[in-house]
């Protein structure tokens, strides 16, 4: 076949088919919008001061085991003061245990006293989630804790606590400083200089 045959018969073919009237894409349909509920939920989660708990989920949560355990640290958090957390140096000045707690008490308690012990200036707290040996599914309520405080940007990180502390059945919390203490301390940092 020669060119001159190829090309009619791809002329051939074309016949019937219609020109675009414009080249241009029509942007005017944007792509999925947050509704009003996830916009509030994603406000929400952004830190202690929000008052509704409805963002941490209580309908999932990957399932952990009764002995694993966890750790969790946010960028920025340095690997000193991590490894300080995870070996129990720092002084723990709350606890809150969960034992006999349903999920949807234990998420409001855990703000409540997250919220709490930020407003107290106390950076680092014990969760006592218990391992759930005998819970169906075993570690429900440890698995639910871990997810929730991964969600709560306030917490700057968290590690199972040492074995005389509760082991893989509790959690030491780091917490940011609140905005007032965070000014109090480039204040008090400002008026050293000067």
């Amino acid at each position: 076949m020669n060119g001159n045959n190829e090309f009619d018969l791809f002329r051939e073919m074309m016949a019937d088919v219609a020109p675009i009237k414009h080249d241009t894409v029509d942007n005017s349909q944007q792509s999925h919008k947050p509704t009003e509920a996830q916009l509030a939920r994603q406000l929400a989660a952004q830190s202690l001061s929000e008052g509704d708990p409805e963002y941490l989920s209580i309908d999932y949560a990957k399932i952990l085991k009764p002995d694993d355990i966890v750790a969790f640290k946010r960028p920025g958090v340095q690997d000193g003061v991590f490894r300080k957390l995870r070996l129990g140096k720092y002084d723990i000045h709350a606890r809150l245990d969960l034992h006999k707690y349903t999920l949807k008490d234990a998420r409001d308690e855990i703000l409540r006293f997250l919220k709490q012990c930020q407003r107290m200036d106390i950076r680092t707290v014990i969760i006592v989630h218990g391992k759930g040996e005998r819970s169906n599914p075993p570690a429900m309520m440890k698995s639910y804790v871990c997810q929730w405080l991964e969600q709560i940007t306030d917490v700057q990180c968290f590690h199972s606590a040492q074995r005389h502390q509760g082991g893989t059945g509790a959690v030491y919390v780091m917490i940011k400083k609140s905005q007032e203490k965070k000014l109090e301390t480039r204040e008090r940092h400002l008026n050293r200089r000067s």
